[in-house]
């Protein structure tokens, strides 16, 4: 029990240092955990401020590959931010385990934390999840998740940045 403790210690101090550390090095100018005012940024610009990866994601509604994600199998109290702009976006406590090899949450930190558009694509009907400031594509909504809303959002652990509780 106490090796447990002390590596769940560890790994919360370790993540606690990684945030901070996240947060200094964006060269992001658009990046802003408090600024909550709506983004029109171009792709053209956001492909030269974003890993390839994350840019492929975010902005080319591309998907990563399930059970790879950070935060797939992750139970650490904080909140999830948008890894393009830093928008709030959810809360842990709204996380669950959905088996599906993302991490999935029930529901969004507020109604403006994400926005929602209707996506066609792979001969399929689905909900894209966009974060609500900067239009970035986060992953999906599905109508099979816990209650209290019946809702899975089903997100991109790329697409994520996390803060622990303090």
């Amino acid at each position: 029990m106490k090796t447990f403790l002390t590596n769940k210690f560890f790994l919360y101090v370790l993540l606690l240092f990684a945030g901070l550390m996240q947060a200094q090095k964006h060269s992001n100018p658009y990046y802003s955990r408090t600024d909550t005012e709506k983004l029109q940024v171009s792709n053209k610009e956001w492909k030269k401020i974003l890993s390839p990866e994350l840019y492929a994601v975010a902005r080319e509604a591309k998907t990563e590959r399930a059970f790879t994600g950070k935060y797939y199998e992750f139970d650490i109290k904080g909140t999830y931010y948008c890894a393009v702009c830093g928008n709030k976006l959810f809360q842990s406590t709204a996380k669950f385990a959905s088996s599906c090899g993302w991490p999935s949450f029930y529901q969004p930190l507020s109604k403006t934390s994400v926005i929602y558009k209707k996506d066609l694509s792979y001969n399929m009907e689905r909900t894209e999840v966009l974060c609500g400031r900067c239009d970035s594509h986060l992953g999906h909504i599905f109508d099979d998740g816990p209650e209290p809303t019946g809702k899975r959002f089903c997100m991109n652990s790329v697409c994520l940045d996390f803060v622990p509780m303090k």
